[in-house]
């Protein structure tokens, strides 16, 4: 431990040393020895105190010989200082007489230079004056350039009054000499001899250069009004000639008038004046006028006829054509045509718009024009085939109409987008979405619902008509988002925001889920035989395991059938993919619903149902490479999204496989594979298991102890799986009540198996479809058919669909989909198209996984609109 820490402690250093009772024996010679080293620190201390008084006298000795050696310095630099004032004052008196000659010489010069300058002004008035009066129009022009810049010098002398006075007369000569020109100019077209005077004006627009800006723009002017004095007079807008009927004679004027100018004119006018395209602007202005008075008297004119549109087309498109002909002429760079989508042309045309903005304001009418063309153009499409019958069927067809629909929007955007790409275009835009939607719901939609004709019963939709509807539909949903793309790319920026197609891309995708739904239904119809040979088989009776059940294999085979049929159909990967997951979808709801319909069913049961779902899971993972070669693998995504969909049924089998003594082991399932607080769905189980109402009671009250422990207090009240489905008094055919919330099991559970006829109705699919879109959606793809109306018993006591799906009685005339009061038309179609996209934007999330971006495969679909 050191002394000389600052940290240091004499107690603990004491404690150190003394740190046994042995060691207090040396109590007196520690002590001698610090009393030894006290004296030495006190001699230490003394001798640097000694020191350090020694050094402080040093110090004061050495600063003040700092000073002494400081003042001596500063009356050095002082002596310097005077020293040099007085050589500047004896150097200033010895170069005061050479300051005064420079300055003498400077000043002499500046005067030699003035009286020089001023002589050649002079003498440059007098020429200048002989010349103008001459009229030698080409030597005035380069001597007024000399008057001008000469006078320029002489400004800041106009006090003097000679030169004064000679500004004045310069002045005066400009003035003269433009007068002069001008009346040279007006004599000259007046009298018809500019082919003989040609030279000498051509001479005088040099001078007019030299006179400036201002002298230029009036003989411009005076030039433009001269030559367009006799258009003004002929084409007046209360003549007949200044009608919107002889537009063309007006472009053919001017014209005329440029070839004139070209001819014999041109020579006159240096090429910097661009006196053509001052001439074009001036007439494009004039026009523009007329055209803009004509066209709000048509408007006002409240007795006469209204604007014709076909009239107003015609002159707008020759309007067009004049103005892209002046584009070209005065500018390398051309203008769009009228037949492309795009233009690569950036820079703003001189003449853009230069007459054409006058039709701007009636352009509405076009529109209105366009939007009568397409409400006749809907029920023509219609009443047609959704395929020519001429025409062979091919997996990537789609419905002519739609291509026709789409190429009459393109021509009709690039000719609106060249007339108007700003307010016009937003409310052709608008159009557009209108019709869209019109398509969607009274022509697509259409042809996937049952359709009659007079008294012809309701037909079904053909596999055909399906896949070209869903064809469609991609084909619709693809080109709305590249018309929108499209317009934003030709409408002004400001109007941007208001261009939106996206909702009318989702309607179309809705038209994709319905026809999704209504290819899966042909699949549910034909698996009903194997379904009803499943709840005719005794579950409870069942003594062993064996392999798989009969209708397992028939199922297999019915599924791999029906979709390797409609599959091969499908050129679109993520349409096949849907088509799987919402078969796989449908028959695992219907396998879970038809479970309630074995009752009772015996533990030895439940395991042959659980070795069944297996097959059918392993089945159905094959679905989606059924027409790939041999041994190949599904894509990884489907075949988990197969096995989860399935394995929603194993924990329903897996409860039931344990025997209900003792009762605890029935209880401990349950919580473990159900997982759930319910009473009413672990009451379902025991009813399943066909345990009597007594048996019942005991067993309850074990599930409620067991349910009130501390290790399912988390538990969720009520389990997803079984809270829809309701297990109820059978009738003769044993059917179960499906709850009105079976939505939550996807709409495979609302439209298959016991919940449709036994025989698939031709009235059913359409009014399903419809109905979907109508009624609302619980998920993708999910129309909860019949809102809130569960479903009934039939006699039988098997299940019948919601009203809405019954069969028509047969003395009763078939009714089409479409056939909707007048009175709540407005609201049953604002609520249909919101279905349709709501539909859709679920549809486009499922199959956002799909690979890629959704409803893109290139060379799918053609490329129409786009």
């Amino acid at each position: 431990m050191c002394s000389n820490s600052a940290e240091y402690d004499p107690i603990d250093h004491l404690n150190a040393i003394f740190s046994h009772p042995s060691t207090l024996s040396s109590i007196s010679h520690i002590s001698s020895a610090l009393d030894d080293y006290q004296d030495e620190l006190d001699n230490e201390i003394a001798a640097l105190v000694q020191h350090q008084s020694a050094s402080d006298i040093e110090s004061v000795k050495s600063i003040q010989a700092a000073k002494d050696d400081l003042a001596e310095l500063f009356r050095k630099v002082e002596d310097v200082r005077s020293r040099a004032l007085q050589t500047e004052e004896a150097i200033t008196e010895m170069t005061a007489d050479i300051k005064r000659l420079d300055n003498t010489k400077r000043n002499l010069t500046l005067s030699m230079t003035a009286l020089k300058r001023l002589q050649m002004l002079t003498t440059a008035y007098e020429q200048l004056r002989g010349l103008s009066s001459s009229r030698q129009y080409k030597d005035c022009a380069q001597l007024l350039q000399a008057v001008i810049q000469l006078m320029t010098h002489f400004k800041s002398y106009r006090s003097i009054d000679q030169i004064a006075t000679l500004s004045r007369n310069v002045s005066d000569l400009q003035r003269e000499l433009l007068e002069q020109i001008c009346e040279d100019f007006e004599v000259t077209f007046a009298k018809a001899e500019v082919a003989q005077r040609r030279g000498m004006l051509a001479e005088a627009c040099l001078v007019m250069d030299s006179l400036g800006e201002n002298a230029r723009s009036r003989l411009i002017t005076w030039y433009c009004n001269t030559q367009l004095r006799e258009y003004r007079q002929v084409f007046r807008s209360t003549e007949e000639a200044g009608s919107l009927d002889n537009i063309s004679r007006r472009y053919a004027w001017f014209r005329r008038m440029l070839k004139t100018y070209d001819d014999e004119h041109a020579v006159m006018f240096p090429a910097h004046w661009r006196m053509n395209e001052m001439l074009a602007n001036a007439f494009c202005e004039g026009t523009r006028e007329d055209f803009r008075n004509i066209l709000s008297k048509s408007v006002r004119r409240a007795d006469g006829p209204s604007l014709n549109v076909d009239l107003l087309l015609s002159c707008l498109q020759e309007t067009l054509d004049f103005e892209h002909s002046l584009e070209r002429r005065f500018s390398s760079a051309s203008r769009a045509s009228i037949d492309t989508f795009s233009s690569d042309c950036e820079r703003a045309p001189a003449f853009s718009q230069a007459i054409s903005e006058a039709f701007e304001p009636y352009l509405s009418v076009w529109v209105e024009a366009q939007d009568q063309k397409l409400s006749a153009m809907i029920p023509q499409y219609r009443q047609q085939p959704p395929k020519p019958p001429d025409e062979e069927f091919s997996s990537q067809m789609v419905v002519p109409s739609s291509i026709e629909l789409f190429s009459f929007y393109r021509m009709t955007l690039a000719q609106c987008a060249k007339l108007s790409p700003g307010a016009r275009l937003v409310e052709l835009s608008k159009v557009f979405a209108k019709y869209l939607d019109q398509y969607a719901q009274q022509v697509l939609l259409l042809y996937v619902s049952e359709r009659s004709s007079g008294q012809t019963p309701s037909k079904t939709p053909q596999l055909e008509d399906t896949i070209l509807v869903l064809n469609t539909a991609d084909y619709c949903f693809n080109t709305c988002t590249q018309l929108e793309e499209k317009i934003k790319t030709r409408i002004d920026e400001s109007f941007k925001a208001n261009v939106d197609l996206q909702s009318q891309a989702d309607a179309f995708m809705g038209i994709a889920s319905a026809t999704v739904r209504a290819l899966v239904r042909r699949a549910e119809v034909d698996l009903e035989p194997t379904w009803r040979e499943m709840r005719n088989m005794g579950w409870s009776k069942m003594e062993s395991v064996g392999d798989q059940s009969s209708w397992v294999a028939e199922m297999l085979q019915r599924v791999k059938t029906r979709s390797g049929e409609i599959l091969s159909m499908l050129h679109k990967q993520q349409y096949a993919r849907a088509f799987c997951d919402n078969l796989v979808d449908s028959i695992a709801n219907a396998f879970i619903i038809n479970i309630f319909q074995c009752k009772p069913i015996s533990e030895v049961g439940a395991e042959q149902m659980l070795l069944d779902s297996y097959v059918l899971k392993k089945g159905m993972e094959g679905l989606l490479t059924v027409h790939a070669p041999p041994n190949t693998a599904p894509p990884a995504g489907y075949t988990k999204r197969v096995n989860q969909t399935m394995s929603r049924i194993d924990p329903i089998l897996k409860t039931l496989q344990v025997r209900p003594s003792p009762p605890e082991a029935l209880v401990q399932a349950y919580l473990i594979h159900i997982g759930d607080r319910s009473d009413s769905n672990f009451r379902k189980i025991l009813d399943l298991k066909g345990l009597r109402k007594p048996d019942q009671s005991h067993m309850m009250e074990l599930f409620q102890a067991h349910r009130a422990s501390p290790r399912n207090e988390k538990l969720p009240q009520s389990s997803a799986l079984l809270a829809p489905l309701a297990v109820s008094t059978m009738s003769t055919a044993g059917g179960p009540t499906i709850a009105s919330g079976i939505g939550t099991l996807s709409s495979a559970a609302t439209l298959s198996t016991s919940n449709l006829p036994t025989r698939f109705d031709p009235s059913t699919l359409g009014s399903a479809i419809i109905n979907a879109a109508r009624d609302g959606v619980d998920r993708f793809g999910t129309p909860v058919l019949g809102g809130a109306t569960p479903l009934s018993h039939t006699p039988s006591g098997a299940m019948s669909p919601p009203s809405q799906l019954r069969q028509q009685p047969s003395h009763e005339p078939p009714r089409r989909s479409f056939e909707i009061p007048a009175a709540a038309m407005g609201t049953t179609t604002a609520n249909l198209n919101e279905n349709l996209r709501n539909i859709g934007k679920f549809f486009k999330r499922d199959l956002g996984g799909f690979g890629g971006r959704f409803g893109r495969e290139s060379k799918a679909a053609p490329e129409e609109g786009g």
